[in-house]
């Protein structure tokens, strides 16, 4: 909102032509949604514990240790970074930008489908809330159309294509149906992903900081004729304008994490964990980047396959691969600290995130 007041006077008065710098205005996207976060926090929190009683319902198939330690912790936290990061995006971006509303439209949206399944969870005290196909349903709907929309406002050249990083000219037909699968499959995989390595005390937000910052560069460069030329990287015109919003979550992630750190006063829940996840996925369609994000967000994707090969094991053969997953739980059955195995699932995403940022520069 600011931009859009601001920038038309700045012709008038020179003092608002700060406004129309980027990297202004994702910093102050950061900085604001970073104060709301610690602003707002405390009496979010309040509210939540006051209105869910016994916190968020513990799986019984789970962890014994957590029955103990997270019983009456809060859920939904995941409002906090959707309040922090909608304000920070809707202040500092352009409104005019056609990434900007597909993007913030896919996250808000995947945020309520989490409300709606956090919400049965803590009212029914029931931990597996809304039916998992329901909310694949609606998931891949809303993707479906995020990405028809992104598709439309994308460079002809790059509209229903698939780009190959290390490798500067190519770029792979996927035709319309194959791409909008694609693209798809990248946020709704996305959002899940977080969704699943979200089960310890700061777990999942610390991955998603990390790849958001690196995104948030992604797409500065990439929406930038020059360094696009200069690094051989695929020119998308406007999709610079997410660095903003990217800003701001990795603003609210910080501000979410300050009150998420071990041990957490509140959970994010569904709420949070499926709308930055779809976020993170939309993102990377937009950037035509959804490869480098499958290695920047390498940490969620081996907790995705640890799911899925225990799954087909068990039902193949009878036996589990691994004590329990998603693959942070195998590690707690085998006697490590839960602040072991976050710093140390940390400092896999931090070299997994400067892995997918090198590819920029391997072209």
């Amino acid at each position: 909102m600011f931009y859009n007041f601001v920038y038309p006077l700045a012709d008038q008065f020179s003092p608002f032509n700060l406004f129309r710098y980027l990297t202004f205005r994702s910093i102050a996207a950061f900085l604001t949604a970073l104060i709301l976060s610690f602003v707002i926090g405390g009496g979010l929190i309040r509210w939540l514990r006051s209105k869910q009683g016994q916190g968020q319902p513990i799986r019984d198939d789970g962890p014994a240790s957590h029955i103990v330690s997270k019983k009456g912790t809060p859920t939904m936290g995941g409002l906090l970074i959707l309040i922090a990061l909608s304000v920070a995006t809707l202040l500092w971006a352009d409104l005019t930008n056609r990434y900007v509303w597909c993007v913030l439209g896919i996250t808000v949206t995947f945020g309520a489908i989490g409300l709606w399944d956090d919400y049965l969870k803590v009212s029914k005290r029931n931990p597996k809330g809304v039916p998992g196909k329901i909310k694949l349903v609606l998931a891949v709907a809303i993707a479906g159309a995020a990405a028809w929309l992104i598709a439309q406002g994308s460079p002809p050249p790059l509209r229903y294509t698939l780009a190959l990083p290390f490798l500067k000219d190519v770029l792979v037909p996927l035709g319309i149906v194959g791409s909008l699968a694609f693209s798809v499959l990248v946020i709704v995989g996305t959002s899940n992903a977080v969704n699943l390595t979200d089960g310890l005390d700061g777990l999942a937000i610390g991955p998603v900081i990390m790849a958001s910052a690196v995104f948030a560069l992604i797409t500065y460069i990439v929406g930038n004729a020059i360094y696009t030329n200069y690094l051989y990287v695929h020119h998308v015109p406007r999709a610079g304008e997410l660095s903003v919003l990217l800003a701001a979550l990795v603003g609210a992630g910080l501000g979410f994490l300050w009150f998420n750190a071990p041990p957490a006063m509140v959970f994010m829940g569904d709420t949070g964990s499926l709308s930055i996840g779809g976020a993170l996925g939309g993102v990377a369609v937009v950037t035509k980047h959804e490869i480098v994000l499958a290695i920047v967000g390498g940490l969620f994707v081996l907790e995705t396959i640890s799911v899925v090969v225990q799954v087909l094991s068990f039902r193949i053969t009878g036996k589990r691969i691994f004590r329990m997953a998603p693959l942070h739980h195998h590690f707690e059955q085998k006697g490590w600290a839960e602040p072991t195995i976050v710093f140390r699932f940390w400092i896999i995403a931090a070299i997994l995130s400067m892995v997918g940022l090198a590819t920029l520069k391997l072209r």
